[in-house]
């Protein structure tokens, strides 16, 4: 299925639902059946709830979804939890204390996935995504994202200040 033939998810009556094995199985409208497909946001940080890609299991594009919210139930909640399946970004909510104000250092963290310590290997692993949003990358590659750092307490944004 070529790019022209993709079918949008929220427009027409298909089902999804997931097989004995756990992976997310559609019925197109033509009838064609597609095993093991993975959802793939577009733009995760910034429209997390918008453009989202149904690829099948060769990584070719099959439906595509405008917006999560017009899909229908069951499959809305599907998608969501295969989202957070395959996803794995914690949101910094705080931060603790930091081992060094040079690097590499400790960082000592609260996210919305609970506390957890990770290392920053040098100021360039904090990127500036748009507006007041950063992205923290430790040594493992595992990315943390502040989505607003102003949002920040105040002890938070003075330990940041001395890294960006």
């Amino acid at each position: 299925m070529n790019t022209n033939d993709t079918v949008n998810l929220a427009d027409a009556a298909r089902t999804l639902v997931r097989n004995p094995w756990g992976r997310l199985v559609l019925t197109l409208p033509d009838g064609q059946v597609c095993e093991g497909v993975v959802p793939v946001r577009a733009f995760p940080i910034q429209s997390p709830e918008r453009d989202i890609s149904l690829l099948d299991g060769d990584g070719h594009e099959v439906a595509w979804i405008d917006e999560l919210a017009r899909v229908p139930e069951p499959a809305q909640t599907l998608l969501r939890e295969a989202l957070v399946e395959r996803e794995f970004m914690p949101e910094i909510r705080a931060i603790l204390e930091v081992s060094s104000f040079s690097t590499p250092s400790t960082w000592q963290v609260r996210t919305d996935r609970g506390d957890t310590a990770f290392v920053l290997k040098g100021d360039e692993d904090i990127r500036r995504l748009f507006g007041n949003t950063l992205l923290v990358t430790d040594t493992h590659g595992i990315q943390f994202l502040i989505r607003d750092m102003t949002a920040l307490d105040r002890e938070s944004r003075r330990l940041l200040d001395r890294f960006k």
